[in-house]
C-alpha cells in the first residue's frame, strides 16, 4: 500500500507575488476612479446609452433580441453575482480550504469577502446614482446603480477565491489561468446586468475594477494579518 502525498499546509502554499497584486489592485483602482469621475461629470452619456440599446430590438418594446429562453439563461448567469449564490459559493470556498490545510488562504478570503461587501456597500451610498431607465428592467433591482453590485462583488468573491486556490499549484500558468478564468467569469456577470437593462455600462466596468482591485489589494495588504491569525488559531 503507498501512501497518499500530505495535504498542503497553509505554511507552504504559494501565492501571488505581494509587488504584483499590489500594482495590479492600484491600476484598477485608477480605472475606477477615471470612471468615477467621468460618470459624475456626465461624459458618459453617450457611451452608457450606446451599450444599454445594444442588442435590443426597438420593434418589440426594447427586449433584447434573440430566444425567449435567452433571458432566463441570463438570469440564471447573473445570480452568480447575487447574494445568494456568491455567499453560498464563498462558505463552500472556506470550508475547502479549511480542509485543505490552507488556513492562512481561508483567513485572508473570508477578510477580503466581508471588507469588499462593506466597501462596494458604501460606494454605492456615496454616489447614489439612479437606476437606468432608458430600456425596460427584465427583473426586479433595489438601490443605487453605481458602481454595480453585482460586478463588484463577485468579482471580489470570485477572484479572491482564484487567488486563494492558486496556493495549491507551483505551476505559475496553472495560477494565472485560473484568475483570468475568475476574471471572466465575473466580468461576463457585470455585462449580463447591462443585458438586462438593469445597470448602465459604466456601472458594470467600475464595479467589475473596483472588485478586482480590491481583490488584489486585500492580497498583497491583508496577507500577513491573515497569517498572524491563522497561526494564533494552530
Amino acid at each position: 500500500m503507498t501512501d497518499h502525498a500530505p495535504l498542503p499546509h497553509s505554511t507552504h502554499g504559494w501565492r501571488i507575488d505581494p509587488r504584483h497584486a499590489l500594482i495590479a489592485g492600484l491600476l484598477c483602482w485608477a480605472g475606477f476612479a477615471a470612471m468615477a469621475v467621468l460618470m459624475q461629470s456626465g461624459r458618459m452619456g453617450t457611451f452608457d446609452a450606446a451599450g444599454l440599446k445594444l442588442w435590443r430590438d426597438h420593434a418589440n418594446l426594447g427586449l433584447p433580441r434573440g430566444p425567449g429562453w435567452l433571458i432566463e439563461a441570463v438570469r440564471d448567469y447573473t445570480a452568480l453575482g447575487g447574494l445568494l449564490l456568491r455567499h453560498l459559493f464563498a462558505l463552500a470556498a472556506v470550508g475547502a480550504l479549511l480542509f485543505l490545510r490552507l488556513r492562512r488562504e481561508a483567513v485572508l478570503f473570508a477578510a477580503t469577502v466581508m471588507s469588499g461587501w462593506l466597501v462596494g456597500s458604501a460606494l454605492k451610498a456615496l454616489f447614489g446614482r439612479a437606476r437606468p431607465d432608458i430600456v425596460p428592467h427584465l427583473m426586479a433591482v433595489d438601490g443605487a446603480s453605481f458602481p454595480s453590485g453585482h460586478s463588484f462583488n463577485a468579482a471580489v468573491v470570485y477572484v479572491a477565491m482564484a487567488l486563494a486556490f492558486a496556493a495549491l499549484s507551483p505551476l505559475r500558468r496553472l495560477r494565472w489561468t485560473l484568475i483570468g478564468c475568475a476574471l471572466a467569469l465575473t466580468f461576463l456577470v457585470g455585462l449580463s446586468r447591462v443585458w438586462l437593462g438593469v445597470h448602465y455600462p459604466s456601472d458594470v466596468v467600475a464595479g467589475w475594477l473596483g472588485g478586482t482591485g480590491w481583490a488584489f489589494l486585500a492580497s498583497a495588504v491583508l496577507y500577513r494579518p491573515a497569517a498572524m491569525v491563522a497561526e494564533a488559531g494552530t
